[in-house]
This record gives structure tokens, C-alpha cells and sequence, in this order.
């Protein structure tokens, strides 16, 4: 079992950039594929995009190509999501997660077996 925790959210102007880190302690991390999921006010939590277990793939929600990019870095058990041009839709709570699968198979909660707490993300128009 893995511990994931999220750091980095704030409040940001639209337009602005934000990037968020998910830590992991562990000797197991990189035997992970590593997603990024987002729950808007009100609305069911939704993919964001997921790394491979090397941090060489990615895969994103159609929606948020180009402005949202996953990477990792397994000698330091990090995860990041770096969000740029940043539109007041984007104010959510955004959640780590640990799996076993990769693509489009991941874009589901129940492909992922650990999550993180969250953290807040407010974007101000």
C-alpha cells in the first residue's frame, strides 16, 4: 500500500499557470502508472490525464490536451501536473492516484487503487 499526497494548489488568475506535485514515499512508486483526477463544484470527479510507469507515455482527457501536461520523476517519487492557461472551469479539487494500467483503461476511478486527499485549485476570472 502507498500513502499519496498532493501539494500545490492555491488560487490563480485565468490565464495563469499553476503546477501541482504528488509524492509518494516508497520503494514501489515507479511500479505505478500515475493519474491525475478533478472534481468541479457540484460534478462527479473526472479524469484529468495518467503517466506511465517509466514517465515516457502519457494519456489525457480529450479536453484538456495541450494546456494540461502529466510528468514524474521516480528517483524523488513525484508526480507533477503542470496547468497552463488556466480558465475558471479548472476550479476543482485535484487528486492523485496510484494504479496498475495505462491508456485509455485508465481513464476510470476504478482503475486506480490509491488516492490522495486533493487539493484545491480556484481559478478567478
Amino acid at each position: 500500500q502507498i500513502q499519496l499526497a498532493e501539494s500545490g494548489g492555491g488560487t490563480v488568475q485565468a490565464g495563469g499557470s499553476l503546477r501541482l506535485s504528488c509524492t509518494a514515499p516508497g520503494r514501489t512508486f515507479s511500479n505505478y502508472a500515475m493519474g491525475w483526477f478533478r472534481r468541479a463544484p457540484g460534478k462527479r470527479r473526472e479524469f484529468v490525464g495518467v503517466v506511465s510507469w517509466s514517465g515516457d507515455s502519457t494519456y489525457y482527457a480529450d479536453s484538456l490536451k495541450g494546456r494540461f501536461t502529466i510528468s514524474r520523476d521516480n528517483a524523488k517519487n513525484l508526480v507533477y501536473l503542470q496547468m497552463n492557461n488556466l480558465k475558471p472551469e479548472d476550479t476543482a479539487v485535484y487528486y492523485c492516484a496510484a494504479g496498475p494500467y495505462f491508456g485509455p483503461s485508465a481513464s476510470v476511478e476504478g482503475a486506480f487503487h490509491y488516492w490522495g486527499e486533493g487539493t484545491l485549485v480556484t481559478v478567478s476570472s
